[in-house]
């Protein structure tokens, strides 16, 4: 398959508003490698092969370990993510699949022990991005290819 609309081109203020976004979310007082870590898991979760091959791609250039990567669909079986990594991969899934899961209380309660409102907000900010792109990258035919 191969991309279905020049998306860029044919939308170029819709797409600044989605990279004025990612420039934000790359200021933001989120540790890079959670960022990262977030932004695949929650492709995973949407099942987008190109945002997965680019995520880990990046998590692997700032020196990420390909246990950590690979493991990250089993995340709360592993004793190599901090706490603050573990609740904001929480919060990523259930954001990802809120018709579902929500974000209840208790979850609302545990990301706010470790981060502050600010950090919260961009959280929830990153993880909306990533669900964005995920959601453009698929619709649009977008694919992983071999390098």
């Amino acid at each position: 398959m191969s991309e279905r609309v020049p998306y860029y081109t044919v939308a170029p203020d819709g797409l600044k508003i989605m990279m004025d976004m990612e420039k934000y979310t790359k200021k933001s007082t989120i540790n890079r490698t959670t960022r990262e870590l977030i932004k695949i898991r929650v492709s995973q979760i949407n099942g987008c092969a190109y945002c997965i091959d680019t995520h880990s791609s990046d998590a692997r250039k700032m020196g990420e370990t390909e246990q950590r990567i690979y493991c990250l669909n089993a995340w709360n079986e592993c004793t190599f993510y901090t706490l603050e990594e573990k609740v904001a991969l929480e919060l990523s899934e259930h954001i990802t699949l809120i018709p579902t899961k929500r974000v209840p209380e208790d979850l609302y309660k545990r990301v706010r022990e470790l981060y502050n409102d600010r950090e919260y907000v961009d959280l929830v900010l990153i993880i909306n991005q990533i669900n964005s792109w995920n959601r453009i990258s698929i619709a649009m035919g977008n694919m992983a290819t071999e390098k």
